[in-house]
């Protein structure tokens, strides 16, 4: 999932990779907190080839497929994985002169602890860089995808709600309190029309699948059975659409 997200939005992942890279001098030390499969840990790594990288996260099994991700890259002395829970005691680290944190921040239980630890970690005049996403993007443009797809995000969003995750926070206030001088912000109103990029198609059916899966249980049968369709047709749609909606933070530790 996370793959395919950067592959079918390339250009806004494009984009933001390329302002990372504006952010630190020649060769940085990069840290990349949540990594998971590394899709920022190695588009990071190609684009910075001074750049040396540790990509953190908990889970092993993605760590390790990181990690062969790397080394095929031909990048495994620069890439560096570091197994950690990211809302436990933090192991070395830094210093760094740029942490990234995609789609990782609104998982975290304590942000404002997370904050003070990335501070520390970051060197002086180093830069922390935020991106988050409000849901799953939407897909469907006929009254009753759209009308499906509306009842679907709703639920979603109170399920995050009841899981106490962080979504909609604003990042930028929270950078502000914990000592960082907020250099950047921007929103990122992402719409993909066909002719569609390759894999855009299994990237709708694997969101849908997905989807229906979380809500199995609070869905009706008739709903259930509407996703199940949509997710078996969408090969043969010529209506297909990519909405998403990305926001971007960076905060800098005064020099």
């Amino acid at each position: 999932m996370l793959d395919l997200d950067a592959e079918v939005l390339h250009e806004y992942f494009r984009e933001v990779i390329g302002w990372a890279g504006s952010l630190v001098p020649e060769q940085p030390r990069i840290v990349d907190l949540g990594a998971g499969t590394g899709t920022g840990t190695i588009a990071l790594a190609r684009h910075l080839p001074g750049a040396r990288l540790t990509a953190v996260d908990v889970d092993v099994e993605m760590l390790g497929r990181l990690h062969h991700r790397a080394v095929e890259s031909g990048l495994g002395d620069r890439v560096r994985t570091v197994q950690a829970d990211l809302d436990g005691d933090w192991p070395e680290i830094g210093p760094a002169d740029l942490v990234w944190a995609s789609a990782s921040m609104h998982h975290l239980a304590d942000p404002a602890r997370t904050l003070t630890q990335v501070y520390a970690t970051l060197r002086p005049g180093g830069a922390f860089m935020i991106t988050e996403l409000d849901g799953f993007p939407r897909f469907l443009t006929d009254t009753d995808g759209a009308a499906l797809e509306e009842r679907c995000h709703a639920e979603l969003a109170r399920m995050r709600q009841e899981g106490g995750l962080h979504m909609g926070e604003d990042w930028g206030a929270r950078l502000k309190a914990a000592g960082f001088e907020l250099e950047g912000e921007r929103r990122f109103d992402i719409v993909v029309r066909p002719p569609m990029p390759e894999n855009a198609v299994r990237y709708a059916q694997i969101t849908l699948e997905r989807t229906r899966d979380r809500l199995a249980d609070r869905l009706t049968a008739d709903e259930l059975a509407a996703l199940d369709t949509y997710v078996a047709t969408l090969p043969n749609r010529d209506d297909l659409t990519i909405s998403a909606t990305r926001d971007v933070w960076i905060g800098r530790r005064p020099a």
